[in-house]
């Protein structure tokens, strides 16, 4: 199942790809511009809305259940991968300096200076899919309706695209950094930063109430 969400993606994005496909580039050869979109859904306002609204519900449920339920420990574990995620992407970034498609047209400047130039990979999409990939490998066997989360940084990926924050490459790897954060941070028996939180916290804000 893990394999396959990535092959979703990669095909995702690929299809995305196809109509302009002779005018692409970048490492994998689909890197192009989308027609500019900062319309309705697509708008930039409503991007950061939704990954504000996905991190801010992260936290609130992790406070509210603590972490000696399952959920809880679901959502310290989506915090570890979007702090893992977060800190990759900033290091990523700086490494590669990347143009955006907002600044060119060429999709294989890399190597540009590290000021504006940081596209490679998507720090939104990755993000979004670190805080729900923790939610979907728990709950998704057993209820497959929790992979409907997906749609969010189906959502996303697009949105970035069509509003020339992001070439095709940038948010297949902001994907792929997201998923790798939040397998591991599934994977652990115990989060890192409720590790570091007192007793009120890790038994949940909810018993107070």
């Amino acid at each position: 199942m893990k394999s396959v969400r990535l092959n979703i993606c990669v095909l995702y994005i690929f299809f995305l790809a196809t109509p302009t496909a002779f005018a692409a580039g970048g490492p994998l050869g689909i890197d192009h511009r989308l027609p500019y979109d900062n319309h309705g859904i697509w708008r930039r306002s409503t991007q950061r809305k939704l990954v504000n609204g996905v991190l801010l519900a992260e936290v609130a449920g992790a406070l509210w259940e603590g972490g000696e339920n399952r959920i809880g420990k679901t959502f310290w574990q989506s915090i570890d991968a979007s702090v893992i995620a977060g800190g990759s992407t900033f290091i990523l970034k700086r490494i590669f300096q990347r143009e955006r498609p907002s600044q060119t047209a060429d999709p294989d400047k890399f190597f540009q200076g590290c000021c504006n130039n940081l596209s490679f990979p998507s720090g939104d999409v990755s993000a979004i899919t670190a805080s729900i990939t923790p939610f979907v490998l728990e709950y998704g066997p057993n209820d497959p309706w929790v992979y409907a989360l997906e749609v969010l940084p189906a959502y996303d990926m697009t949105a970035r695209l069509k509003t020339w924050g992001h070439w095709q490459t940038d948010v297949l790897a902001g994907y792929a950094v997201g998923f790798l954060s939040g397998l591991y941070a599934h994977d652990r028996k115990f989060p890192l930063v409720l590790s570091v939180m007192p007793h009120a916290i890790y038994v949940g804000l909810k018993i107070d109430f």
